[in-house]
């Protein structure tokens, strides 16, 4: 099994699920959507992932909000409002019947283009959208054994050109670090700023601990991951010495611990980077607290989201 923070346990349910496109709900092999779609002709698109716990969507609200910043910063006109959405999102829910362990994506692409082209003027449909939700609980066998990382040299690129924090469907950059680092014999891939500085990972959000202080970068050459800030909240919120800042692989590899976070799998440690053990190369006891801490966050956005 490929070995990731993506690791799923397997559901057959999946097979049978029902996937929304424009409004529509199709079986999963009878989904499809224009070979003209901006999304497939060019990347000309925006994305979000939410996790549905005991029939709550944590965090959906913060993850509209990145979404409605994202279509504004690519000038999309997305033809509905965030309550729309929401209804949109829970009817595929509710059709597929899932309450507990889901993990929903949904994707927005400009439309179907006349041509294949990249001007916007040529798109002759409203915003495509898609809503896959599957059946995905995190393995807690991958989770305990820890992912290891290779530093590519695929650069987290500059703001004036493409802003890293856009969540957008042009993600080669970030495939192809991947691919450097699955060739090296690594899980995933470590990506340095412009600067030289530590960025993130190519899917997730990178931090390290360092004499029980929590490091992660300055958030300038990264997506604005919702667990990542939600683990800068709870370390605030429980007097843990968080810094968002500039730091290098020297500082990586003399690091006690070192950890990853994502939507899909929370808090997933890193045993060893560029073939360099991490402190002791284990699930690490600090990486473990905040893991608990980020739960008990989520459990108090079930309880008080509850209907």
């Amino acid at each position: 099994m490929i070995h990731g923070t993506h690791n799923a346990i397997p559901d057959k349910r999946n097979e049978d699920i029902l996937i929304y496109v424009n409004g529509e709900l199709f079986p999963r092999n009878e989904a499809k959507i224009s070979v003209f779609d901006s999304g497939y002709l060019v990347g000309d698109g925006i994305w979000e992932a939410v996790r549905l716990y005991k029939g709550v969507l944590v965090f959906l609200d913060l993850h509209l909000d990145r979404l409605w910043s994202a279509a504004a910063s690519i000038g999309m006109d997305l033809k509905f409002s965030r309550k729309e959405l929401k209804k949109e999102i829970r009817k595929v829910i509710d059709a597929n019947k899932m309450h507990d362990s889901v993990h929903v994506r949904f994707m927005l692409t400009r439309g179907i283009k006349k041509t294949p082209s990249q001007d916007p003027r040529l798109t002759i449909s409203g915003p495509n959208l898609v809503i896959i939700a599957e059946h995905k609980e995190a393995s807690q066998e991958s989770k305990n054994k820890g992912i290891t990382l290779f530093t590519s040299t695929i650069r987290r690129g500059s703001p004036d050109y493409l802003d890293p924090r856009l969540n957008c469907h042009s993600k080669l950059h970030e495939v192809t670090a991947l691919v450097q680092a699955i060739e090296a014999g690594a899980d995933e891939a470590l990506m340095l700023d412009i600067n030289g500085f530590v960025s993130t990972c190519n899917a997730t959000n990178f931090f390290i601990i360092r004499k029980d202080e929590v490091w992660t970068s300055t958030g300038q050459y990264c997506m604005n991951g919702i667990t990542r800030g939600n683990i800068i909240r709870v370390c605030q919120e429980n007097n843990i010495k968080i810094f968002e800042k500039d730091f290098s692989l020297f500082d990586v590899y003399s690091a006690d611990e070192a950890f990853v976070t994502g939507t899909f799998g929370g808090v997933t440690p890193v045993t060893k980077i560029d073939g360099r053990i991490i402190g002791n190369g284990t699930y690490g006891h600090f990486s473990q607290k905040l893991s608990g801490l980020y739960k008990a966050l989520v459990n108090s956005e079930i309880e008080k989201n509850k209907a």
